[in-house]
């Protein structure tokens, strides 16, 4: 093997870096400067993003090494970097948390965790081998039940993360028993072998139960129904800066993987197999997604079926199985992660203060404070898709690549979301009503947020202002997929 094609994982051995100084700042690091280690990490990730964002523009337009099991291009590096800023926002809402005392002990831990995952997560975005694939999506799953239970104080947290682990086991054993299947029948991991393989000998029925259960295994990771068990415990459970990466993060990493896998492993029998596969699987999670919602009154668990509702419409980009489609979905996951982030943000700084988290209490908040409360109005009205917000536009780009498809069952698919687009609206708007139009009194005194909070604020807003107005951000998605030679070798036109 020629060493020299690690040279290929740029954002890889970026990150790589990043977790070596992180580990030894922890562990080297007198006891008077260790405070810093937050701060220290948000800034290391934005100098990795900005140097992610300088290989996208100047590098190789298209990367393979080891036989073709890792493959890099510019829709690729974009995916990552998109990722790396959530990251970064994620990090910055999290400062107060991590140098609180009962974190100061694990503030380290909770780095490493966090950048070991989102390595994972690299792998799997840029595998072309389910082997790699499998060795990404444990490195991203089993690190975060470390991560869910770092609240050692709260039974909830050791609750959740018992829920999660074992859920991830057996999603893990579905998904690998699906793979064994896939083996069996096309000799091969690659995807473009197990491509090629479909195109020659054509279905069976062991192929179709095989993907059945590839979607069911990357399905736990995505919190699609009926795989989504799990998401509202582990979510209510788990440390809040823990939530609003898991919820993010992990899903956007997930999303596209899955796109690639769907598209170039299983392309040649999109209409025979994983089109209906994925039509079952979206009116379901959109549908009680939303429908679960609603009964919520715990902020966190309120979020947690709001972002399975979120999933069910950011699989609307893999079923369109085109270029605009993963455009659309691209775009729709970076408008997410602001929007939801701006609410998990909101959400961390009341709890960090005040150690409320039921919706009841957010009753009046816009009177105590209302820089609180304006924050979580636009990330509610982003993620219900009320224009002129960026959330409109995410839903109505991914809403178009898949009307673009052309079939009638697509055109009642997307009647469908639209419908359940009326009822999200329903729910979010509940939030609304509580901080702005309630006659209750402020149940939240008046408090002074954090300088990392309103930081992360800040950020989160300007991103659901401007990606509302800068259309150049979905357009340069749109032309860097259409150039892209891994999207474009297996996708349907």
């Amino acid at each position: 093997m020629d060493y020299s094609q690690f040279l290929a994982m740029k954002q890889e051995i970026g990150l790589l870096i990043l977790f070596l100084i992180v580990f030894f700042y922890d562990a080297f690091a007198p006891r008077k400067v260790q405070k810093y280690l937050p701060g220290l990490t948000a800034i290391l990730m934005t100098v990795l993003t900005v140097v992610g964002c300088v290989w996208m523009f100047t590098g190789e337009s298209f990367t393979s090494a080891f036989n073709g099991m890792y493959e890099t291009s510019t829709v690729i590096d974009a995916i990552k970097n998109i990722l790396n800023i959530g990251v970064i926002i994620v990090l910055i809402q999290s400062v107060k948390w991590a140098n609180g005392e009962l974190m100061i002990m694990r503030r380290g831990e909770f780095y490493m965790l966090l950048l070991v995952t989102l390595f994972g997560m690299y792998l799997m975005i840029s595998a072309r081998h389910f082997l790699l694939f499998v060795i990404g999506l444990e490195s991203a799953s089993l690190p975060l039940a470390a991560m869910v239970a770092l609240d050692k104080n709260r039974y909830e947290s050791h609750e959740a993360a018992v829920k999660y682990i074992l859920t991830a086991c057996f999603s893990s054993a579905v998904f690998m028993m699906g793979l064994s299947f896939i083996y069996g029948l096309t000799g091969s991991l690659y995807f473009e072998d197990i491509y090629m393989s479909l195109a020659g000998q054509g279905l069976s029925v062991m192929m179709v139960l095989a993907m059945a259960f590839v979607l069911a295994g990357v399905g736990f990771k995505l919190s699609l129904v009926p795989f989504h068990l799990w998401t509202a415990d582990v979510y209510q459970g788990a440390p809040t800066s823990v939530t609003s990466y898991l919820s993010v993060i992990s899903k956007g990493a997930t999303a596209f993987a899955l796109l690639c896998i769907l598209v170039q492993a299983f392309g040649c029998v999109y209409s025979q197999v994983w089109e209906w596969m994925l039509y079952a699987l979206i009116i379901l999670t959109i549908t009680i997604g939303n429908l679960f919602a609603i009964r919520q009154r715990n902020m966190k668990r309120f979020l947690a079926f709001s972002s399975v509702s979120q999933a069910g419409y950011i699989m609307l980009g893999i079923i369109a199985c085109n270029t605009m489609g993963a455009a659309a979905m691209m775009y729709y996951i970076f408008v997410y992660i602001f929007s939801n982030l701006a609410a998990f943000g909101v959400i961390g700084a009341i709890e960090n203060a005040t150690g409320r988290v039921s919706m009841d209490e957010y009753s009046g908040l816009s009177k105590s404070n209302p820089r609180l409360a304006f924050t979580m109005m636009l990330a509610m009205f982003s993620l219900a898709g009320i224009p002129p917000f960026a959330g409109f536009f995410s839903k109505f780009f991914i809403f178009t690549s898949a009307i673009n498809q052309g079939s009638i069952a697509i055109y009642v698919l997307v009647l469908i979301a639209l419908i359940n687009t009326i009822i999200s609206l329903y729910y979010y708007l509940l939030v609304v009503k509580a901080m702005y139009i309630s006659d209750k009194p402020a149940v939240i005194d008046r408090f002074n947020s954090t300088p990392g909070e309103r930081l992360g604020m800040i950020i989160t807003v300007a991103g659901i202002i401007l990606l509302g107005l800068a259309s150049p951000v979905y357009n340069w998605l749109l032309e860097t997929t259409d150039m892209s030679p891994i999207l474009n070798m297996f996708m349907l036109q």
